[in-house]
């Protein structure tokens, strides 16, 4: 069996009573930093002095066989530095690889940075997205972004404090300088921080340097009350901009809540004067 076991994120307090058991009973442990996990034994006072295997981002494709088969005859705790494995951290192509030879894969629950921001944050939470870390670049971070720039739900990223100012600038700009954000610092720990602010408040707060494990929490897009007439002449915008017709009225939609078909139709009708759409076109256009 593969056993997922979150660790703390921070706070030793948070270690939970399973995880310690799973340490202390455990003869083989894969991990992402086995330095990590000598530490984190010694701080729980976990006597046990299992095999450490390590498992992380460069070795993982190659070492999830291994530990596959070997897993058919011995239970294995996976660990991450903090938090989840498999959740921005070492662990998924192990999972995918153990459910395709149909090795049963456990978890064990624990801390978890994404929910422990969300929650903390104050922002809608029936609803949320989880996107991980911001690409480095400025080019590739701005397309990123872009492709959000519409989300509805809440979102959670992770970021590195070196690149934290640069991402909120990037974000907006891209978003808009009004949206909500929210920026957790060292959560759990002592000098946890949890900062609010719209986000280009939040972009001149982070210039002037910013250190630790960084959460980023940010407002869904506020849908847009257009009507059917204003919408098609935002489709036509983006269509006269180079977006296919489609893409454009998904767009839209996503945006201000008309419907895609209803937007496709009329500003297929407006621009060629057909009013129904050539089917190779729409056939891939869900409904709304």
């Amino acid at each position: 069996m593969i056993i997922l076991a979150a660790t703390p994120i921070g706070n030793l307090g948070d270690a939970s009573a399973r995880l310690v058991e799973a340490l202390t009973t455990m003869s083989i442990i894969a991990a992402e930093d086995t330095r990590v996990t000598v530490h984190l034994l010694k701080a729980l006072g976990v006597e046990n002095r299992p095999r450490l295997i390590s498992l992380h981002d460069h070795n993982e494709r190659g070492k999830a066989a291994e530990l596959v088969e070997l897993a058919r005859d011995t239970d294995i705790l996976v660990l991450s530095d903090a938090g989840m494995p498999t959740v921005s951290d070492p662990g998924f192509h192990l999972v995918d690889a153990a459910v395709a030879a149909g090795v049963v894969v456990s978890v064990l629950p624990g801390p978890s940075a994404v929910l422990a921001a969300l929650a903390v944050s104050g922002l809608p939470t029936d609803r949320f997205t989880f996107e991980g870390f911001l690409p480095r670049k400025h080019g590739d971070r701005v397309s990123a972004l872009r492709e959000v720039a519409a989300e509805r739900r809440t979102m959670v990223f992770f970021e590195s404090p070196n690149r934290l100012a640069a991402s909120l600038t990037d974000l907006a700009a891209v978003l808009g300088a009004e949206r909500r954000v929210v920026v957790c610092r060292e959560l759990t720990k002592f000098y946890e921080e949890v900062k609010r602010g719209t986000a280009a408040e939040l972009a001149e707060w982070a210039a002037a340097g910013v250190k630790g494990e960084i959460c980023i929490v940010v407002a869904g897009a506020e849908a847009r009350v257009i009507n059917l007439e204003t919408g098609v002449a935002e489709v036509l915008a983006l269509v006269a901009a180079g977006t296919r017709l489609k893409d454009a009225a998904a767009d839209v939609s996503a945006a201000s809540g008309l419907g895609k078909r209803d937007l496709y139709e009329a500003a297929l009708q407006q621009k060629t004067g057909k009013s129904t759409p050539a089917q190779d076109d729409f056939q891939s256009l869900p409904l709304s």
